[in-house]
């Protein structure tokens, strides 16, 4: 019988703390599975020491080079040695987590900038990482409560639309399900803000659950994935 599997992955752990906690409830409440952390943020120490007290959810790096930039491939052009920086933030994530990340992708998926990819292939190919969108793991992100204008669609990340993602975009494989959910402190600095409440909620709904079982999907993590080789 085919089988389905699915990886939750929520992004910008370490980014503040209403956004690590959200992310930690989300795992034990709801359906993540995995998270990837940001490393040269205020809250990435936090992260890492939430992170350890779950160690069912695995952790992967997201590499941080454009903090909040909305033309994420200008503000990568900031840096003069895109390779050194990578090399830095995987040292730190070792420092912080006291292993090696069980995934590998990219803040706002600057990795997919033409000048970057060859460096993320080239260190996901060295330690054997799965990269976002370039490896056998197929990436679905439409489950994103904002559209390509910037305006909040709330209904794009509810229950009844993760609902018929599930059902008909859900097929043989693995499929990773990004997801952005979190709890937004008071001047947090983000054009991703309520949505992230909104994406826990759905994410944490038992209905969801019930749904993903009726569906037959088998929810795994990427040290799973890793570990199939």
């Amino acid at each position: 019988m085919a089988m389905k599997y699915c990886v939750v992955n929520a992004d910008d752990f370490g980014m503040s703390r209403g956004i690590n906690h959200g992310i930690l409830e989300a795992h034990q409440r709801g359906i993540v599975t995995s998270t990837s952390l940001i490393v040269n943020m205020p809250f990435s120490l936090e992260a890492a020491i939430l992170g350890r007290t779950v160690p069912e959810m695995s952790v992967g790096l997201h590499v941080n080079l454009t903090g909040e930039s909305a033309d994420p491939a200008a503000a990568v052009s900031d840096f003069v040695d895109y390779r050194l920086e990578l090399e830095q933030q995987l040292r730190c994530f070792r420092r912080l987590m006291g292993c090696l990340p069980t995934h590998l992708d990219a803040h706002q998926n600057v990795h997919r900038d033409p000048r970057l990819l060859p460096l993320f292939l080239e260190l996901a190919g060295r330690y054997e990482f799965p990269l976002r969108g370039y490896s056998g793991v197929r990436y679905f992100s439409s489950f994103y409560g904002q559209w390509d204008d910037g305006e909040t669609h709330l209904e794009q990340i509810s229950v009844e639309s993760l609902s018929q993602m599930l059902e008909t975009e859900f097929g043989e494989g693995i499929t990773e399900l990004s997801c952005h959910p979190g709890y937004v402190d008071e001047g947090f600095p983000s054009f991703y803000c309520r949505e992230r409440e909104a994406e826990l909620q759905t994410l944490s709904d038992p209905s969801i659950k019930r749904k993903i079982a009726e569906l037959g999907i088998q929810l795994i993590s990427f040290r799973e994935v890793r570990a199939r080789g």
